[in-house]
């Protein structure tokens, strides 16, 4: 079964929280896909993965990079699984009909933002509805994960 968490986004960006996310999933010998809502997005991603990670770089990909079935971790906009990724990372509100084709599936969304917050939270009722084990996360103060 896929183990759905919905990370919600109180103490850092995005742009902070992800690659400590991908750093795990890297560590743990896995790929990834990340899923956002425009090609801006997924450049800025670019250029933040080359600068987030301990090493300084997090190994990644996109369609303007080619390659995609040697990426570690795949930046799109496409509901798509061309590296053949175990996790999917949603972001931006965007969604996915594949979330079963994944070992595990994180929906990350802004908790300042109401509407986010309202459309995370039919993501939610949609993962139970379709007997999915949902996890909520929660940011602590100093911006580790805590189960909610």
């Amino acid at each position: 079964m896929t183990e759905v968490g919905f990370y919600h986004l109180t103490k850092m960006p995005l742009e902070r929280a992800l690659p400590r996310l991908l750093e795990k999933i890297l560590d743990a010998k896995k790929r990834a896909v990340v899923k956002v809502s425009s090609p801006e997005r997924v450049e800025a991603l670019n250029s933040t993965l080359w600068n987030a990670g301990r090493g300084s770089f997090l190994p990644h990909g996109s369609q303007q990079d080619g390659n995609a079935a040697e990426q570690p971790i795949w930046l799109t906009t496409d509901d798509e699984n061309p590296n053949g990724a175990q996790f999917l990372l949603l972001a931006d509100n965007t969604d996915s009909s594949h979330l079963k084709d994944y070992e595990r599936f994180l929906d990350l969304f802004d908790g300042n933002d109401p509407q986010a917050l309202a459309q995370a939270r039919q993501r939610w009722k949609d993962c139970i509805n379709q007997g999915l084990q949902a996890i909520y996360w929660k940011q602590s103060p100093n911006g580790s994960w805590e189960k909610g």
